[in-house]
């Protein structure tokens, strides 16, 4: 599994929680930066997903 795809489901989370907390404090400002978060970590996650299909097609196998 690429590097890319793990930080990017690390991002969503991150967003994720700063989403729901500007969303529960009224802190838009947090809640903008959380849905940011979430789309940029979506993007590397599917940045990683190509590299790993790229890998298994030059390598024909797997990782």
């Amino acid at each position: 599994m690429d590097k890319d795809r793990i930080d990017g489901a690390m991002k969503q989370a991150k967003g994720a929680l700063k989403d729901a907390a500007g969303a529960l404090t009224g802190d838009a400002k947090l809640q903008a930066e959380g849905k940011a978060d979430k789309a940029a970590g979506k993007a590397q996650n599917a940045v990683g997903g190509v590299k790993d299909s790229v890998r298994e097609a030059v390598d024909g196998k797997p990782r």
